[in-house]
């Protein structure tokens, strides 16, 4: 089934919903992995076709070319951020990012406010040097009485009030200038501390970076527990020392014949002639109907699946051809932790539905190969459908989840809906 898949690079609808997550993703991977072999094949196919010789095509006048810059192996050089252990964490480039905006802006807004400062200050200068520059003209009689009038309060030469005057002393331009560029260099700074701890203190930034870290730590940790699990389920299947972790083992026996074709009881207690196309919903067209079935007589009685171990009874959590709706209520009448096991209408294969807590779950089993397992990477195979079960009656399904095979979901009143199967 996965090599078909591969092969047209489709998958229906209806069967990718039958995916858990986990599932999806390996098989989009599995896709990926295919897309790029494919173009390998036809790059180098194209290399064998450019080493022929051919006529040389002029080069054109200021043509452009790509050339790929080698590492030491002679291979394209390739640099993943985050791997080499010189690279900064993804929270320190963040805080460095924000720190320099920081400081540009607090340069810029410093800057304006000097420009301001400056052209305010020069405007008071001439102001002041405007008003102190007093017409010295007239005899030295007429300024010493304008100062005694000003002294004892009494009208000027010209018969009006003479105001008061203020000695002012300009301060030098060397003492002004330094004065000026230490207030200013004193507001950049606290300009610059103020815009940081703002930018710090943001509340919907520490909110993604928390976030992120979280989102981080989350990461490492599924594949941490992946590696763990995945080297435990190895090392359980070593110790079991089944077929498909011995690879220098005994040859794999021949198939055993086929079995005989199990009695249906009818309602009378004797056997009965089974009926057909009763209590089946079929959904699927006629044609993968009939391929579905032909598949399963031909492939899979020979390998007795849907038997109960050795004996030449049907296990009860054995189903024929389900849809994932009919399958959805039979399970909704058990109690959490009840399976079934039924042949998938949509393509050559099984399928496990499993009843949990939170809802009805659906996990496709690959059937090539001679052998039965989960669908994805890394799975552990089975010799039979019923070693699967038995098996994941101790071992969860998934490395997150707890489903465990416990209670099989059997058949309702009625024939039962493998029958065709058998025929």
């Amino acid at each position: 089934m996965l090599k078909q898949i591969l092969a047209e690079m489709y998958i229906d609808p209806d069967l990718l919903a039958e995916l858990s997550e986990e599932q999806k993703q390996i098989l989009f991977f599995k896709m990926r992995e295919e897309q790029i072999r494919r173009w390998k094949e036809r790059e180098a196919a194209m290399e064998n076709k450019e080493c022929l010789p051919v006529k040389s095509r002029p080069k054109k006048e200021n043509g452009k070319s790509v050339h790929w810059k080698l590492g030491a192996d002679k291979e394209v050089w390739v640099w993943v951020m985050g791997e080499h252990h010189l690279d900064k964490p993804y929270d320190v480039l963040c805080d460095e990012i924000l720190a320099e905006r920081a400081r540009l802006k607090a340069e810029q807004e410093a800057e304006e406010l000097r420009k301001t400062q400056s052209g305010g200050f020069t405007s008071s200068l001439k102001a002041k040097s405007h008003s102190s520059d007093l017409p010295v003209s007239g005899d030295r009689e007429t300024q010493n009485v304008c100062t005694k009038a000003a002294e004892e309060g009494g009208p000027g030469p010209g018969g009006g009030p003479t105001p008061p005057v203020k000695e002012e002393k300009t301060p030098k331009k060397e003492s002004v200038k330094k004065t000026q560029g230490e207030e200013i260099k004193q507001i950049d700074e606290e300009k610059t501390k103020q815009i940081y701890k703002n930018w710090k203190e943001d509340s919907e930034w520490q909110a993604s970076l928390r976030k992120s870290k979280a989102a981080d730590e989350r990461r490492r940790s599924l594949a941490r527990q992946a590696r763990e699990d995945y080297q435990r389920l190895s090392q359980r299947g070593r110790k079991s020392g089944g077929p498909q972790n011995s690879r220098s083992g005994p040859p794999q026996p021949r198939r055993p014949p086929l079995p005989p074709k199990p009695q249906f009881l009818s309602s009378t207690g004797h056997p009965d002639k089974p009926l057909r196309h009763q209590g089946v919903t079929r959904t699927a067209s006629s044609s993968l109907q009939e391929d579905i079935v032909h598949w399963f007589r031909e492939e899979q009685v020979p390998l007795r699946a849907g038997y109960l171990g050795a004996s030449d009874s049907i296990a009860p959590w054995f189903h024929g051809i389900l849809t994932v709706k009919r399958a959805n209520e039979l399970l909704s009448a058990c109690v959490p932790g009840s399976f079934l096991v039924r042949v998938s209408d949509r393509t050559r294969g099984y399928a496990l539905s499993y009843l949990s807590d939170s809802g009805c779950k659906h996990f496709l089993i690959d059937a090539s190969a001679g052998s039965y397992s989960f669908l994805g990477v890394d799975q552990l195979r089975h010799a039979s459908l019923a070693d699967l079960v038995e098996y994941h009656k101790d071992e969860p399904i998934t490395s997150l989840g707890k489903e465990l095979l416990l209670h099989p979901c059997g058949q309702q009143e009625g024939p039962p809906d493998y029958l065709e199967l058998f025929e």
